[in-house]
This record gives structure tokens, C-alpha cells and sequence, in this order.
């Protein structure tokens, strides 16, 4: 449904809003006409989800964007993350949404895009914090200093996520990664899970879910500065059945077998992994504990910008870019999911402080900042059509391949 005209657009946004209730930031009443988001387009794609299309004035512009609004108390819908069966692997998100029916999707988290820093080593297409997929997780968060995207807000890390728990409620959370390696020569801890980057010193596992890509990033960079170089002290053991099966003193790269798990340490990691010898019994354990009572069956990183409907202390002002985002409302029952479009003539694109704003005045009272630039993209899927559509326009021309997505799903 197209709607002409900005005093009718300005009436639709202001229904919309009277409608999904609340989480609206108090501020002067001109300056919320002013700031307010106009609707011009609006499609139903399933029982519980609605498109629509805006606009929204800010300090460096006009910024135009694509908004999906869930209602999860809607049998049937829920949300997943979409990937494409590895973590250390990316691709379009129309194919991730398509290959898994997907109703819409946003990009997620932030990732290894490059590794300039270190020439030789293979950039991992890795996200830089936690992820749940299905209730099953795949991966733990890299160190701070390690992570790619902004700077972050005081009070965030990149242990945080946007999540739904088993009692199909959206929150924001914390994963923090816990774990063991039982040898026969004590107890070591393990402190990273598919992860592009280790702590130094320390142990991370890599299982059958980070596929083939090289595990030598993990080594490299320090836990305060990513461009610093790669460890000299590395070394890595495989685990099959929990016998150790091989040892070698350089991260490899490769398939691991669903039955096998690989550890690489560096520094005093390394020092650790050396003592084992092929035969040595050993036992993985891990786990992600959440900062939040109850199983959670989705996450993905993203730093937030929002909480109980306040923006975070000291955002930035001054950086406008094509951003995306996700929020929470109605107490967790409804995300909403937003891109900016990166069309040149569009690209006045947002501050992170524009962001928060606009997102508690769609009504979220939580959000997060997700993967922007030419990241940020949005798709659909409209009844009828045979796949996934584009909603935005990437900033770079064409879709950028990236490590996951918040993936929307219908049971009807």
C-alpha cells in the first residue's frame, strides 16, 4: 500500500506508532515532528510480520530505511539465526534467508573482513561476538581489542548479544564462554570456541562448525592491539573420540571431523598443549553461560545502543553512515528489525545516537547496533514470489557476503 502526500505519510506513521504502543523517548513536541519517521510503504509478509518503508530527517540529511516489525506471540513465527553452516564462511544474505525460507532478514554481527595487518593470513569471515543457532551454540566472543566495527559504548562488550529464550521472548543478554580441557597432566582452561581471535596464553576448541577456513588467526594480534603480529609460540592438538589422534607445532586449516574437536594455543596456551602426547586421553567441555536466567535459542553479537528505553551514554554524535539494527518492545514480544539504504543519493545515513533515538521512537525499549556500511542489508519474501528480495541498496552496489543474519520464520 503506497500513501502520497507528506501529510498523509505523517498521519500513517503517527497511527502506526499510536498502535504499537509506547517506547517513545519524551522529548518537545516539535522536535518529535521534526525527528518523527514517515512511512511510505507497508506490506504484510506473513500472520505477525510487516514491511515497512521510511524515511527520517537527521543532522547530516534525509536517511531512507526498511523496518520489519515481529509480533512474537504470533503462532507459529519465530526468529533464527541464518549462516551458512560454518562459522568461518560468508555469503549473500539473500542466499542465507532463501536456503532457509526465511520470511525477511537483517544482517548481523560485525566480522574478520580483512587481515591487511597480518600479510599471509587468511582473513576468517568470522563474526566478532557469540552466536546460538536452533539452540545449539557455535561460538564464543574474540577478545575487545580484537573485535572489528566502532568503538564501543562504556558498559558493552562484545559478550553481548540479541537473543529469544525458550519461552519465545526477545532480550538483550551476555554470553560468556566457560570451559575445560581434562588431561592426564591436570585441568587447563579453555577460553576460546570457533573464535578468530585467542586471548594470549590462552586455549580455544575449533569443532566441525567453523569448517575448513585456516585456524591461524587465532594466533594472531593481542589483547590489546589486533595489528600486533602473530604469536611465535603456537601449537595445536586434535582430539578424536577424546584420544588425542595428532599434534603440530602450526595452526592448520581444513574440515573437522564431527567426531573430533582441534585446540590451538599460543604462549602459555602453547606451552600447555605440548605436554599432551598422541593417546592421551582428554576432555573437551564447554559452554555459554548467559547473564540472564533461562535456555536461550538465538543469538547473535551486536553491540547495544538502547536499554529500558534510554539510549547508552556516550554515543556517537558526529559519524553519520548506512547502519542496521535490531530492537526489542511490548516486552520482549516484538523486534524490530531495521536497514538503512545505501543508495547514493540516500546515503546520508545515520549517527549511532541518530540510530538509538529513532529506534526507541519506532517503539523498541532495547537495541542494538548490528554490521553497517556495506554490510547493512535487508531482504523479503513476499507471498507469491519465488525467492528472497532486496530491500535496501547495498552501499557497495551489490550485496556484501557476510557471516550471518537475523532470519525471520513462519510455521504457517
Amino acid at each position: 500500500m503506497r500513501v502520497s502526500g507528506a501529510r498523509a505519510a505523517l498521519g500513517v506513521a503517527v497511527a502506526w506508532l499510536a498502535l504499537v504502543g509506547g517506547g517513545l523517548v519524551t522529548a518537545p513536541a516539535a522536535d518529535a515532528v521534526d525527528r518523527a519517521p514517515r512511512f511510505t510503504e507497508r506490506t504484510g509478509l506473513a500472520p505477525g510480520v510487516e514491511y515497512r518503508e521510511f524515511s527520517v530527517p537527521s543532522a547530516h540529511g534525509t536517511a531512507y530505511g526498511h523496518l520489519v516489525t515481529i509480533d512474537l506471540r504470533t503462532p507459529g513465527l519465530g526468529l533464527d539465526l541464518v549462516h551458512p553452516g560454518a562459522v568461518g564462511a560468508r555469503a549473500p544474505l539473500s542466499q542465507l534467508a532463501g536456503r532457509r525460507g526465511a520470511v525477511a532478514a537483517v544482517n548481523g554481527d560485525f566480522f574478520n573482513i580483512t587481515e591487511t595487518q597480518h600479510p599471509g593470513v587468511e582473513a576468517t569471515g568470522a563474526p566478532v561476538g557469540p552466536a546460538i543457532a536452533a539452540g545449539h551454540r557455535l561460538k564464543g566472543a574474540v577478545p575487545r581489542a580484537q573485535r572489528f566495527g566502532p568503538k564501543l559504548p562504556t558498559g558493552t562488550e562484545t559478550e553481548d548479544v540479541i537473543a529469544v529464550g525458550a519461552d519465545h521472548t526477545a532480550r538483550l543478554d551476555r554470553l560468556h564462554l566457560s570451559g575445560t580441557v581434562r588431561t592426564p597432566r591436570g585441568t587447563l582452561a579453555l577460553r576460546g570456541l570457533n573464535q578468530y581471535a585467542l586471548a594470549e596464553n590462552g586455549i580455544g576448541a575449533f569443532d566441525a562448525a567453523w569448517g575448513p577456513t585456516s585456524r591461524v588467526r587465532a594466533t594472531c594480534g593481542s589483547d590489546t592491539d589486533r595489528a600486533a603480529p602473530c604469536s611465535t609460540q603456537t601449537y595445536e592438538v586434535t582430539v578424536r573420540r577424546g584420544r588425542v589422534s595428532a599434534v603440530t607445532t602450526t595452526p592448520g586449516r581444513g574440515q573437522v571431523a564431527a567426531d573430533s574437536v582441534v585446540l590451538v594455543g599460543r604462549e602459555a596456551g602453547a606451552t600447555a598443549l605440548r605436554a599432551l602426547r598422541v593417546g592421551d586421553r582428554v576432555t573437551v567441555r564447554h559452554q555459554l553461560a548467559a547473564s540472564r536466567p533461562g535456555r536461550l535459542t538465538f543469538a547473535v553479537g551486536g553491540f547495544p545502543i538502547a536499554r529500558d528505553r534510554q539510549p547508552l551514554a556516550g554515543l556517537d554524535t558526529g559519524t553519520a553512515a548506512v547502519r542496521s539494527a535490531a530492537g526489542i518492545g511490548a516486552r520482549g514480544h516484538r523486534v524490530y528489525l531495521l536497514s538503512l539504504d545505501g543508495r547514493p543519493e540516500y546515503r546520508s545515513g545515520l549517527s549511532i545516537a541518530e540510530l538509538a533515538d529513532l529506534m526507541l521512537r519506532l517503539g523498541a525499549d532495547d537495541a542494538v547496533n548490528l554490521d553497517g556500511g556495506g554490510s547493512s542489508t535487508m531482504v523479503t519474501q513476499e507471498p507469491g514470489t519465488p525467492g528472497p528480495t532486496v530491500r535496501n541498496n547495498p552501499s557497495g552496489g551489490a550485496e556484501r557476503p557476510v557471516p550471518n543474519g537475523i532470519g525471520v520464520f513462519t510455521a504457517i
